[in-house]
């Protein structure tokens, strides 16, 4: 899974960068509609999904190709519904999103158990998988806070997350664990 993650090392890295743009849109635009704010969570989420799903297809490692290929399906699968029906309310939206920011959270979380095996620093994604299901609980325990808090909490949570992506994949970059392994 480390030669996986060391050939693909820029994938996270664009994955954080989207991510953090994604927050800083929510942080600039808090007055966004509710279709806006489908629309560009649908997006993310898509494009996050085919990432992973290109990551899982393109590794060799086959423990690691499967919560990459489970994490991105369900990523598109959101993105979809949210992209397809953007008439949702806001409630809905809130918990289509506390779900998956769950279910990432635990796939990540056992991605990266799976990696403790093979590298050290997986800390990072124990604590991004961690923090992802945690964003998903708070939204689903209060989501009646208000759109505008969700919107800033949304630009939190993809921050955070688009950080700690950059910090993984240039913590894996070179890395690799086998001869056959090589850095793109």
């Amino acid at each position: 899974m480390l030669g996986q993650l060391s050939r693909n090392w820029w994938v996270l890295v664009l994955q954080g960068v989207l991510a953090i743009i994604f927050g800083i849109m929510a942080w600039v635009w808090p007055g966004a509609t509710v279709l806006v704010l489908v629309i560009l969570f649908g997006a993310y989420t898509l494009v996050d999904g085919v990432f992973a799903i290109a990551a899982a297809i393109r590794g060799t490692d086959m423990a690691g190709r499967g919560w990459l290929a489970v994490m991105g399906v369900a990523s598109v699968i959101l993105g979809l519904i949210a992209l397809f029906w953007p008439g949702i309310t806001a409630l809905a939206l809130l918990f289509v999103i506390a779900a998956w920011a769950i279910v990432r959270g635990v796939i990540t979380i056992i991605g990266a158990v799976q990696l403790r095996k093979e590298m050290t620093g997986e800390w990072v994604l124990i604590l991004s998988g961690a923090v992802s299901v945690l964003f998903g609980l708070l939204l689903m325990i209060w989501p009646g806070s208000g759109v505008l808090a969700v919107i800033w909490l949304i630009g939190v949570y993809a921050v955070f997350l688009g950080v700690m992506s950059i910090i993984l994949g240039f913590q894996v970059k070179g890395r690799s664990n086998g001869p056959n392994d090589y850095v793109l």
